[in-house]
Parts: structure tokens; sequence; C-alpha cells
């Protein structure tokens, strides 16, 4: 994937930030699509700090909109998921405003590997105003676009040997996350029978 986006930015000429923003403000409109392709490729286009600048617009720009069109669309259907959800930070989120709003969407975007699709939807479900969620946001991606693209870098920069030594270990991480989910899963559906 990463090879297809190269080759379209490169294609792009001098529209290659434009169509860059607006590839990573797509990847976040749909929610699952996580974007460091898009930073991976900006990166060996554009070099390491332009492409932290260009993928940190994307990412931001792609929040807000994805915000404004979740609300505007989602808000009138309200997903069973969202309102069931056991995640506190999430409902907690659905539930404030203001400031409180504000602190609760930084620290979402600070926590590593808190999706990002999620805190889009929750916020736009909430009673936060797009000026709050948009500097929350805005803000809190900064450490996780500068920590995602000084990975992407040392990946690109690395061996062979190394790349395939930390892809491992991711999807061993990976692996292992999915069995501590559902480890917890079948123990509160245990806990759940016995009460």
């Amino acid at each position: 994937m990463n090879d297809l986006v190269v080759k379209w930015l490169q294609e792009a000429g001098i529209f290659a930030t434009l169509f860059s923003i607006l590839l990573n403000i797509l990847v976040s409109v749909a929610g699952i699509i996580p974007s460091f392709f898009v930073t991976a490729a900006n990166i060996t286009v554009f070099g390491l700090y332009q492409g932290l600048i260009i993928s940190y617009l994307g990412e931001s720009l792609g929040a807000i909109i994805s915000f404004y069109l979740y609300r505007k669309g989602i808000q009138q259907f309200k997903p069973r998921w969202l309102r069931v959800n056991k995640h506190k930070r999430i409902i907690q989120l659905q539930q404030t405003k203001g400031l409180d709003a504000f602190y609760l969407i930084l620290l979402l975007r600070l926590l590593p590997f808190f999706p990002s699709g999620l805190v889009n939807f929750a916020a736009a479900l909430s009673k936060t105003s797009l000026l709050t969620f948009g500097i929350a946001s805005s803000i809190g991606k900064i450490p996780a676009i500068v920590i995602e693209a000084y990975s992407v870098y040392f990946v690109l920069e690395s061996s062979v040997r190394t790349q395939l030594i930390l892809i491992s270990l991711t999807l061993l991480l990976f692996i292992l996350n999915k069995v501590h989910q559902n480890n917890e899963r079948e123990r509160e559906q245990l806990e759940e029978k016995t009460e």
C-alpha cells in the first residue's frame, strides 16, 4: 500500500501536498483505516520533517471533518455499539462539554493505540463543540504523529532483517493483545452469569 501511495504522490507533482492531505482526510472519515501508510509515504516523498508536518495537517483536518460529518449524519442514528460502549472514557466523553470535554479529548488523543475513529465518533455524539474538538484533537495529535513519524522513519531506514523483526514483534503484540481482550471478555461474561 505504501508503494502505491508513494507513486501517487510522486505523480501528483505540485499537487502532492494537497493530495496527501486529502488522502489523510479520506482515511480519517473512513474511521477504520490506519493512517501510518500515508505517513510513511509522506516521509518517503517529502522527507522526515516536511512529511511529518503534512501528515499532521492531514490527520488534524481529517479528524475535524470526520467530527463534523459524523455529527451531521450519524448522530441521527445513534449506533447501538456507541450507546452500550463499555469504554469508561468514551461514555464520559459522550456526556461532557466545554473544558471537561477538551481535556478528555486531549487525553484520549494522547493515549497510544487508542482508535482515532472511535474518539471522532464518540465526540460527534457528545455535547462537544466543533471548536473545542478541533483544538483538543489537534493538540493531542502532535505527540502521536511525532512518534508515528519517527517510528516509520526508523523502519524505512532500517535493514530488511530489522524490519522483519519489528513486524514480527508487532504481530506478536497484536496477538497477545487479542488474547488478553478475549480473556477479559470471557471473565466479564462469567461474572455476569454468576450475578
